[in-house]
């Protein structure tokens, strides 16, 4: 096996075993299976917290656009006028003329927990009976994209929330990275990549943030940065209650082709120059964008301070090859690699990501690519 390969596909999710058939009897299928939260068990081996987005087979009947949500007692499907919606994108929809814009979801996502071998080279189980699923409600059109952490011996899940109520991120906790306890909502505003780093920082907690709005301010001409979403920090006492640093954090800046938006990837993890970080970036492109893996390195005292940040050669970027035999599957326009965490492995780092929005993607990258 080579060192960049895809490890866990569609077609590899057993829905029959789905937490939607609580309430979805019409046909589904997998959209995607990727975005991988990634940590290693206590037992040595890798887990892969996947993302399923789980999608109707018929979203449309008739007049009426269909959307999964989950209900105290059970999913629904709630309608929507065809007539009402623009549906450019296939992963979601928009109520038209609605300011701010309102979407709904063709899919609904839960987390799936896949056990790796030591290596990340093998599929050891597929916990379903461990299976995360909205249990909220403002969770209730989806648990989407987890990052795990693991600090002092305790495992932290942030997870993106979805639902009418709000867009925000919540927090799951464990002691064994396949029993999760949901501890509730920790950011309550648009947020989509809060991750943990990997140990405290004068005693405290601190995250990644990518705070989104619907305005930014751009910055003067003679500046080297571009405005748009951009990595921001916080740090808690309890890794339950945050306060954002006053300080901006990792920013697109004008010499990158992947500059659109930025965003956190991996969990920082403490190296004897700082905190490694891989991060995502954004070329702007059709509706999604081109998505890419860069790195960055921030001190270890004062993660504010940026020490390195390699944002002209990819680290990462879409490899066509490793999704050819599941093309069929695809339903991006554009390439996309999202990473969405790393483990020590000795010599290398093991890297998780999300290939296409559609599958989970393992890469092996030699320490010496971060000096």
């Amino acid at each position: 096996m080579s060192d960049d390969y895809l490890i866990f596909r569609p077609d590899d999710v057993d829905l029959t075993r789905s937490p939607l058939r609580a309430g979805v009897d019409e046909p589904t299928y997998v959209l995607g299976a990727f975005n991988p939260g990634f940590a290693r068990l206590p037992n040595g081996n890798l887990l892969l917290m996947v993302r399923v987005a789980e999608a109707l087979r018929d979203p449309v009947v008739g007049d009426q656009a269909r959307a999964i949500r989950w209900t105290p007692s059970g999913y629904v499907l709630d309608a929507h006028p065809v007539a009402g919606l623009d549906m450019d994108d296939p992963r979601q929809f928009a109520l038209k003329a609605r300011s701010p814009r309102l979407l709904g979801l063709t899919s609904l996502s839960w987390l799936l927990p896949v056990e790796l071998d030591a290596a990340g080279r093998a599929v050891v189980a597929v916990h379903y009976d461990k299976a995360i699923a909205p249990s909220a409600s403002y969770l209730d059109y989806g648990v989407e994209d987890a990052r795990i952490t693991l600090i002092d011996g305790t495992y932290w899940m942030t997870v993106c929330g979805v639902s009418a109520e709000r867009h925000c991120t919540a927090m799951y906790r464990s002691s064994t990275g396949l029993d999760w306890d949901l501890l509730g909502v920790v950011l309550d505003h648009q947020n989509k990549d809060m991750i943990l780093f990997e140990g405290r920082i004068g005693g405290f907690f601190h995250a990644l943030t990518r705070p989104l709005g619907e305005v930014y301010f751009a910055y003067p001409d003679d500046s080297p940065y571009l405005g748009g979403p951009s990595i921001h920090l916080a740090r808690s006492p309890d890794g339950l209650h945050w306060k954002p640093l006053d300080q901006p954090g990792l920013r697109a800046r004008k010499g990158s082709t992947s500059n659109q938006r930025i965003g956190g990837g991996s969990q920082p993890v403490l190296t004897d120059a700082g905190w490694l970080m891989i991060y995502h970036g954004v070329e702007k492109r059709d509706t999604v964008g081109i998505y890419r893996s860069f790195w960055a390195l921030l001190d270890r005292d004062d993660p504010s301070v940026i020490l390195r940040q390699e944002d002209t050669v990819p680290l990462l970027e879409a490899n066509p090859a490793l999704t050819a035999d599941i093309a069929h599957q695809l339903y991006l326009p554009t390439p996309v690699v999202f990473t969405t965490g790393l483990v020590d492995a000795g010599d290398r780092y093991i890297v998780a990501s999300g290939e296409a929005d559609l599958a989970c993607r393992i890469t092996h990258i030699p320490k010496e690519r971060f000096r």
